[in-house]
């Protein structure tokens, strides 16, 4: 081999060695560019996974917040997710300018989605639509008032990072009214003791899901309070972690105080359809067996003091107690088991009227 050959040959060499320290030296760059973890302390983490975010926001009546509320939320997303994030609206039959706000930002921004409902449908009904939509590997579900802030997405996600599959706001320090609050708690411990996930907030409106959970989950009803309770019965790991909690900015609340009576009879509802649909009698034969006990040890008492001769049935109010005890215990529960069990089984069946969508 000559010697310009072997000069080439050397200088080939150290280019290579060259290239592959540089590319050693900025790989944390070039990882950080990507979604790697590398960040500066002005801004939130970005994220080592490539997931993309969905962000669900249902809404009712809140005009004056979205603006505001769409530009917090764009500047985290381009944080955590850049280029892989959409934000999904669901207008819930607002009278205001609301849709129109969110056609506004979606001329500028197609990120910015929105359907939009003939009528008010309810937040779970929204919820249930917008899980069916959504396409992101996590998603974040968070109210449209500007009392639940964008900062704490990244929290949330780094949380999901741990191995949980769904992450629940926990608003250690409320801005509300105290006929808010003190209903609200009593409303927590009695569904941490009911469903048997101890968690400090089932209804705050800030979560972050992966996808597996929206999509197994179904919502009804006033079932979105209890969408912790659902996933912890499906299998999921669920945990939650205490968010910033802003005062009311703008409008008002949209939910009254029948909520919580509404919200204890929904806790009974997802109870028998889920965690006893696949057995009923467990539960309901229980009480069945209970009542026709009553009524039966009513009856025979009744029968044995009729032998002796100490008393006539037919002058006893106390022989129709019995026998009610049996019809109640027996018809009344078994008629309320079919019923959730119908509308358990036709939940696929629920069509909501969408007027618009855009995106």
């Amino acid at each position: 081999m000559s010697d310009e050959q072997n000069d080439g040959s050397r200088q080939h060499n150290q280019r290579r060695r060259g290239g592959q320290q540089r590319r050693r030296h900025y790989g944390n760059d070039d990882r950080s560019r990507q979604g790697g973890r590398s960040y500066s302390s002005d801004r939130p983490r970005e994220r080592r996974s490539l997931d993309s975010i969905s962000v669900v926001i249902p809404l009712l009546n809140e005009e004056e917040s979205l603006p505001e509320l769409a530009q917090r939320l764009e500047y985290v997303l381009e944080r955590v997710a850049p280029r892989m994030w959409d934000v999904l609206f669901i207008d819930d039959g607002s009278s205001d300018a609301s849709y129109n706000v969110i056609a506004e930002l979606h001329a500028r921004n197609p990120r910015f989605k929105c359907i939009r409902f003939r009528r008010n449908n309810g937040k779970s009904a929204a919820l249930g639509v917008a899980f069916a939509e959504v396409e992101g590997d996590i998603v974040i579900t968070m109210d449209a008032d500007l009392q639940d802030d964008p900062k704490e997405i990244p929290a949330l996600l780094s949380k999901l990072d741990e191995g949980y599959d769904l992450v629940s706001g926990w608003k250690r320090k409320r801005y509300d009214p105290w006929h808010k609050t003190m209903p609200s708690k009593l409303f927590n411990a009695v569904t941490s003791a009911m469903s048997g996930i101890k968690l400090h907030d089932f209804n705050c409106g800030l979560k972050a899901y992966r996808k597996d959970v929206v999509k197994t989950v179904q919502v009804y009803g006033e079932m979105h309070r209890y969408i912790p309770a659902l996933a912890h019965w499906e299998g999921f790991r669920v945990t939650e972690i205490p968010v910033q909690h802003h005062a009311r900015k703008y409008g008002y609340s949209k939910f009254g105080a029948s909520r919580f009576m509404k919200g204890f009879l929904d806790l009974l509802t997802v109870m028998f359809t889920t965690r006893y649909v696949k057995r009923p009698l467990h539960f309901f034969g229980a009480f069945g067996a209970l009542f026709a006990l009553i009524g039966f040890i009513t009856d025979a008492w009744l029968v044995i003091e009729w032998s002796m001769g100490l008393t006539n049935i037919s002058q006893r109010p106390l022989a129709l107690f019995g026998v009610a005890m049996i019809i109640v215990g027996v018809q009344l529960i078994s008629i309320g088991l079919i019923g959730e069990l119908i509308v358990k089984n036709n939940l696929e069946r629920q069509n909501y009227a969408i007027r618009e969508r855009l995106g």
